[in-house]
């Protein structure tokens, strides 16, 4: 018995060893060079609003109410275009694949105007099969994968803002 314990905390150990010195490191919050950002438009966009329920209690309007702090940086999404193409079709002509694709374009800059990221576009797509005879599962389907692309836009639009280091003057 006690040499099967022995042999289990040898395994346990290892394999943390293993995993320890291969790198791996849980996924924390981001750090960001900024307190406040101000994400326009204000209303809108599907993710610019996911985008400012992750950042939470960072956000700030652009023009402060009497008195208050301006955001130290302004997160513009120019544009946010969702697209569904045909793709496959059957000999009959019939409609059995389609290509989902969501583009945002976005830029980061002070109040004071000092571009931080120039204009950039992100850009997921994923294809979909089709039937007729699962319109409404396909329908359900289709939601679903608009909101998984908007979900890893937001993440890359997040980690591109972390990667700005400093706001200060170049």
């Amino acid at each position: 018995m006690n040499r099967r314990f022995a042999a289990r905390a040898v395994l346990v150990t290892l394999l943390a060893t293993l995993v320890i010195g291969c790198g791996f490191k849980l996924r924390s919050s981001q750090d960001f060079a900024f307190q406040t950002v101000a994400v326009t438009p204000e209303t809108g966009g599907a993710v610019a609003a996911e985008l400012v329920r992750y950042l939470g209690d960072k956000v700030r309007p652009v023009a402060p109410p009497k008195g208050g702090e301006p955001p130290e940086v302004i997160v513009d999404i120019l544009q946010e275009q969702r697209e569904k193409t045909v793709v496959g079709v059957n000999a009959t002509g019939q409609v059995r694949e389609f290509q989902l694709r969501i583009k945002v374009k976005f830029r980061m800059r002070t109040p004071q105007g000092r571009e931080l990221i120039a204009d950039t576009e992100i850009t997921q797509q994923r294809d979909i099969s089709f039937s007729e005879s699962a319109v409404l599962a396909k329908e359900a389907e289709e939601v679903m994968l608009y909101r998984d692309m908007q979900a890893d836009i937001v993440q890359q639009l997040l980690r591109r803002i972390a990667a700005i280091k400093s706001l200060g003057t170049p």
